[in-house]
């Protein structure tokens, strides 16, 4: 169990595990994330003026547009749209190969980015900026349209309760389903270990980005994917989305493997720099707040 007296944004996360509801662990990694920024800029909401409708009887006077009225002698309501200060979409990965682990000392990756997601959701709410959630495997799964309403918090904590069913991973179909949900330009958190296709993913960031979007992509990580954590000098590798196997002498291709997966990690740094995007790899026996500070703490209006 956590020290509750220590910042749980810093606390190993298996630890947090038992702590059970992504809910509760959530909210003490934001406070804790939060804390270790001294500050967390509140900024209120605003009203934005959307369009002009008839005057229908019994329509509040407050709202009606008298120098309309004293110009064209039209009787026209001002109609508003609730404005934020950001739209945001959290776009979680929750395919087969995401329900990996390398070591049962350790959360699957699913699991890790569950908590994350929910760790972004709570601090963009808690800024009372609008968030929705998309998850999706070989097909979008869920689709929660951004909003900054005090029950889109359960919302979103009930949906990552889902099952995912497909293997594979449609992330670019996700991206786009993205951009139609936020109709200006906003911000989108990818979650996802990024076993894509690389030209299509970065094609559907290049995408987002060409709207307006403001665009990081967390890359989640075992660390038994960068480092070949098999202790058997041979062992059958097994892709999860896929199915295939391949025999290996895993002590031989240790090294090969492992500046493989870091040149693997580069592209997709260079990739996502090139698409205009954030990328941030995350490991999932790290701490939570290490990831969330590199990847967010740059955006907070420090004094």
């Amino acid at each position: 169990m956590a020290d509750p007296k220590k910042r749980a944004d810093l606390v190993d996360p298996s630890s947090l595990a038992a702590l059970g509801r992504i809910e509760v662990i959530a909210r003490w990694v934001v406070e804790g994330f939060l804390m270790g920024l001294h500050k967390s800029p509140r900024k209120g909401f605003s009203v934005e003026f959307a369009e002009h409708r008839s005057y229908q009887p019994g329509d509040d006077l407050r709202y009606l547009d008298w120098r309309v009225v004293a110009r064209a002698d039209k009787w026209l309501i001002k109609q508003f749209e609730e404005e934020t200060n950001l739209r945001a979409t959290v776009v979680l990965d929750v395919s087969k190969s995401m329900h990996w682990t390398g070591s049962p000392e350790r959360i699957t990756k699913l699991a890790y980015a569950e908590r994350v997601a929910a760790a972004v959701a709570w601090l963009l709410l808690r800024q009372r900026d609008a968030v929705g959630l998309i998850r999706f495997d070989d097909q979008v799964r869920t689709v929660i349209p951004p909003r900054a309403r005090s029950v889109q918090w359960r919302r979103i904590i009930d949906a990552l309760d889902d099952p995912g069913a497909g293997k594979g991973s449609d992330g670019p179909g996700a991206l786009m389903q993205a951009a139609r949900m936020i109709t200006r330009p906003g911000m989108v958190v990818v979650i996802s270990d990024l076993l894509v296709n690389e030209d299509e993913m970065q094609s559907a960031i290049a995408t987002l980005r060409a709207i307006g979007h403001d665009v990081t992509v967390l890359h989640i990580m075992d660390p038994a994917e960068r480092d070949l954590g098999v202790a058997r000098s041979e062992a059958d590798l097994v892709d999860t989305e896929t199915s295939q196997v391949v025999n290996a002498m895993v002590s031989e291709m240790r090294p090969a493997y492992r500046d493989t997966v870091l040149a693997a990690i580069e592209e997709w740094r260079g990739r996502c720099a090139a698409s205009g995007a954030s990328y941030e790899v995350v490991y999932t026996d790290q701490p939570y707040g290490i990831g969330l500070r590199r990847a967010f703490a740059s955006r907070q209006a420090l004094p």
